[in-house]
């Protein structure tokens, strides 16, 4: 008689797994004290209720939210948020996401001209749209992209936009469907360095990621910038992230953006350790010695925080540090 191994799909033990055999022995408690640098602002400006507000009537999702990102207050301040398309409901389940996982039954045909609308009423300079997983559709949701560019471009012409994608399981013909339709900015973050992928982004592949910005970037023929991220505090070393930059660049990468792992829940992965910011700094000192155009590193940073300063804007848009650039 075969004995049963048990599999979970838990995100803090993924697949049933030691996570402290990669990880190492030495994990911080969910409950230790953040440095002080993580110290912000709680949220409630007026600016911040009436994005909130508009967000709730028009039945939208957005990754802020659905993330727990801690500078919720900061960019909805400044009149700038994330939209998340595709439902709220992801197929994958990484080990360091707070987006909840499961079967999804998102079906909205009008969610596209429901976000552009947001987009126009918002008077963004600078949209970033990102999406969920949907391993369960036949176009991996490209279509849903695609219409939702479409309908920024009709309804706020003045807008850039930044699409963060998923790897759409590496498959060339939603990619392309996608570039078809020329976003400004094209993003898919790759997460975490090589090592950390089998323990943090089961279900992903560091080469099918470098291959889909790659290609991404041939595909827009000039026209599209290609941008990535990455977090650290799950063990990874200094040479190991100089590693992974190097990595991107090669894949014509332009932009890349650098935070600190922040665990949502007891139910994610341990944070290993909490980065100085001067560690932030020479790693941003080591991207541009790649030929990077525009990196954003430091313990707060995420993908998509002040996007609208990652590339050159033909407009001032809203808020103080749009307003002064």
């Amino acid at each position: 008689m075969t004995l049963r191994i048990h599999q979970t799909r838990s995100r803090a033990n993924p697949g049933g797994m030691d996570v402290t055999k990669i990880l190492g022995e030495d994990v911080l408690p969910f409950r230790t004290r953040k440095p002080a640098w993580f110290k912000v602002p709680p949220p409630g400006s007026a600016k911040y209720r009436e994005l909130k507000k508009t967000i709730t009537d028009e039945d939208l999702h957005t990754v802020c939210q659905e993330a727990a990102c801690p500078n919720i207050g900061d960019c909805w301040d400044r009149g700038t948020a994330t939209f998340m398309i595709l439902g709220d409901t992801c197929t994958r389940r990484c080990g360091f996401c707070n987006v909840k996982t499961g079967k999804p039954t998102w079906n909205d045909p009008l969610e596209p001209l429901r976000v552009a609308r947001s987009v126009a009423r918002m008077n963004l300079r600078h949209a970033v749209i990102t999406s969920v997983d949907r391993d369960d559709l036949p176009d991996y949701g490209a279509s849903v992209w695609c219409g939702v560019i479409r309908s920024v471009r009709m309804q706020a012409p003045n807008t850039k936009i930044e699409c963060l994608t998923p790897d759409f399981r590496g498959e060339e013909m939603p990619l392309a469907k996608v570039i078809a339709e020329r976003p400004d900015v094209f993003n898919h973050n790759v997460e975490v360095v090589p090592r950390l992928y089998p323990v943090a982004r089961r279900g992903s592949r560091w080469q099918r990621s470098l291959r889909v910005l790659r290609n991404a970037l041939e595909m827009g023929e000039g026209e599209v910038v290609t941008k990535s991220g990455l977090m650290v505090g799950l063990g990874e070393t200094h040479d190991e992230l100089v590693a992974a930059f190097a990595d991107l660049r090669e894949a014509g990468v332009s932009i890349l953006t650098v935070g600190q792992y922040l665990r949502p829940t007891e139910r994610h992965l341990p944070v290993v350790r909490y980065w100085h910011p001067d560690e932030f700094t020479a790693l941003e000192a080591a991207a541009y010695e790649l030929g990077f155009d525009h990196i954003a590193a430091g313990p707060l940073v995420r993908s998509s925080y002040h996007a609208d300063e990652h590339v050159k804007q033909d407009q001032p848009g809203v808020g103080p540090l749009a307003a002064s650039a």
